[in-house]
């Protein structure tokens, strides 16, 4: 028997690979048109991966809402005013010597509270201050755990800029001492690094037999000079 041509040899070795190639052929059109049958199948899926959604709680039998049932046809009210008791505008401005003292609020949290600590030695060994008590809750219209001092109008030029480069990032209200505390408090104020709420607005000025103005007296006994 003579030998195939290599023609032949060639078309024999690539039968195996041509089927193989005729077999992905025709599986990969039959998946695609599987697919083209239903469009939808694989939303249908992921649609069923959701979880479905949480049970809405039933009102309890009988009774009926305190609010009665229409409170969605009530008008949008307009408050009095957005600040309560606020005075109308002045005439004129203010006289500076209004002024008689002012106080610093330094408010701290458990994260801050040794800073607070080294800043209210510091105040005390340098500077003729009112030192107040630790506030660790609100106290009055300060929401947050803080301590106060007060000091008169001529250590102002000094205090502020120290305790601008020694607040140790320390939230600090710096206010003046008026005959209106409330004003004192939300209108006049200075804030070293950043401001925080402050719950002044229930504040009155002082009644009669009152002190007019807050009065400072200083209680501490510095013996460090102040670093120039």
């Amino acid at each position: 028997m003579t030998d195939p041509t290599p023609s032949a040899r060639a078309a024999t070795h690539d039968e195996p690979e041509i089927q193989r190639r005729n077999l992905l052929l025709a599986g990969g059109v039959a998946a695609a048109a599987a697919g083209l049958a239903a469009p939808g199948a694989g939303k249908a899926q992921e649609a069923s991966q959701v979880p479905p959604p949480a049970r809405q709680p039933r009102a309890p039998a009988g009774g009926k809402s305190p609010w009665g049932y229409d409170t969605w046809k009530q008008a949008t009210p307009q408050p009095v005013s957005i600040r309560p008791g606020e005075a109308p505008l002045p005439q004129r401005p203010r006289a500076y010597t209004d002024i008689k003292s002012y106080h610093a609020h330094v408010y701290f949290d458990e994260d801050t509270s040794q800073k607070a600590a080294l800043l209210r030695r510091w105040v005390s060994e340098r500077f003729v201050v009112e030192l107040g008590d630790w506030n660790l809750t609100p106290r009055g219209p300060h929401v947050t755990p803080s301590f106060y001092f007060g000091f008169t109008n001529d250590l102002l030029h000094v205090i502020l800029p120290w305790l601008q480069l020694n607040s140790l990032g320390l939230t600090i209200l710096l206010h003046p001492n008026t005959d209106d505390p409330r004003s004192d408090h939300l209108y006049y104020t200075a804030w070293i690094n950043r401001s925080q709420p402050v719950n002044g607005y229930g504040m009155k000025k002082p009644g009669e037999g009152e002190p007019p103005v807050e009065l400072i007296y200083p209680n501490t006994k510095p013996f460090l000079p102040i670093e120039t």
